[in-house]
């Protein structure tokens, strides 16, 4: 597995054959990871030999490394397109939930779903996959996607879009409970979102409070975008967008063991990611601080300037991150400080490896993490600040 270069900040490997190796970081640009510690690949639609379509779901594995089709067909299942409900923009949320009630799989079609009220999966080893991106639209406030406390459900090539009325969340997984957290979830079977892209306004005014809450243990978060629009078609100034376009949390991680690789997450207004599970892996992770704060006062946390665009929850005891970026352009005021990248627990435990800030040109983010690392700001436009590992060995 490859994951994509990072404005300035490098190229991440993890589990490739032929990996360049990271030891001289950041003379050379790489973050090379020999294994990689979770992975699943995504569902995919495919016609057999005697012209029937089925649906390949592959199977979770640990400590991969290098291609799973070098034997023969990737280790997992296949479902005959029977088992699905082949849904399409005009069936109703309850039609889609009667289906899924009867132990039917769903298969979305292109186009965009306008979703008043939750699409439910209850049932471990469900799959859901979205073709051509389908877009789940929330109407009225709603979550457009929950899914139970159960293990093994896959959601996989779906858009999860804000409403015009302001969303508690977009798509949780498990329900929050009094600890913080929901089920432990299997680590054998995880439940697992696969190019799943949430969008907060944009191509039309978008509301949430939080787009991505993962509540329940053992969940694989794998190439998700999670994205809020500072700059879309709506026609508003910076300014009326940061009080329109609301999301004030991009991704929320309270269950334990969760593993995220490629998680890139956007321009929200107060953290972009706020972790809380213990013992939490993400394998790169990008993100861009809002563009849009009007002033100093609007983008404060308290009496600390700015919110981290990585934050671990002050009670983790156990985390790791290969490969973080956070990156600052403040366009409408370039003179917002942001006082650190990311925010971690001062704990042995938490360890970050491979972390960057970079200005792009406006703004700037005063430390890299916990007030360790350099500025990013004007002086020194499109050039990372690093810190190769955090505590320091």
């Amino acid at each position: 597995m490859i994951k994509p270069r990072t404005p300035g900040g490098g190229t991440r490997f993890s589990g490739v054959v032929g990996a360049p190796a990271d030891s001289s970081f950041p003379g050379s640009p790489y973050t090379t990871l020999d294994t990689t510690p979770l992975s699943r690949e995504k569902p995919y639609l495919y016609v057999d030999a005697q012209g029937k379509y089925n649906v390949r779901v592959p199977a979770a594995q640990r400590g991969t490394r290098g291609i799973t089709w070098a034997n023969g067909v990737t280790p997992g299942r296949t479902l005959p397109i029977g088992d699905f409900f082949v849904a399409k923009p005009s069936d109703s949320v309850q039609v889609i939930n009667n289906q899924l009630a009867r132990g039917k799989h769903l298969l979305l079609t292109p186009g965009v779903y306008n979703v008043a009220r939750s699409i439910e999966v209850k049932r471990p080893n469900t799959v859901v996959l979205g073709l051509g991106h389908a877009t789940l639209t929330a109407v009225n406030g709603s979550t457009p996607l929950d899914i139970a406390d159960v293990s093994g459900v896959i959601v996989a090539g779906v858009t999860v879009d804000a409403g015009l009325k302001k969303s508690n969340v977009l798509l949780r997984v498990g329900k929050k409970q009094g600890c913080g957290c929901g089920s432990r979830g299997s680590a054998t079977n995880p439940t697992t979102l696969s190019d799943v892209y949430f969008r907060v306004g944009g191509p039309h005014i978008g509301k949430t409070e939080t787009a991505l809450e993962v509540n329940s243990g053992n969940v694989l978060i794998d190439h998700t975008w999670v994205w809020r629009a500072d700059h879309g078609v709506e026609g508003f100034t910076d300014a009326q967008r940061w009080n329109t376009n609301i999301g004030r949390f991009g991704a929320v991680i309270n269950g334990a063991n969760v593993t995220a690789t490629g998680l890139f997450v956007e321009h929200f207004q107060r953290y972009n990611t706020v972790w809380n599970g213990d013992n939490g892996t993400t394998i790169l992770y990008q993100n861009e601080l809002p563009y849009d704060p009007p002033t100093q006062a609007d983008w404060m946390n308290g009496k600390v300037k700015g919110y981290a665009g990585y934050k671990v929850g002050n009670r983790v005891k156990t985390h790791k991150l290969y490969g973080g970026g956070v990156y600052v352009f403040n366009q409408h005021n370039p003179s917002i400080h942001t006082e650190n990248g990311f925010e971690v627990p001062k704990t042995p435990g938490v360890k970050l490896h491979h972390i960057m800030t970079v200005n792009l040109g406006a703004g700037t983010i005063d430390h890299v993490v916990n007030g360790v690392g350099d500025a990013a700001d004007t002086t020194k436009n499109g050039a990372p600040v690093y810190i190769t590992d955090y505590p320091a060995p």
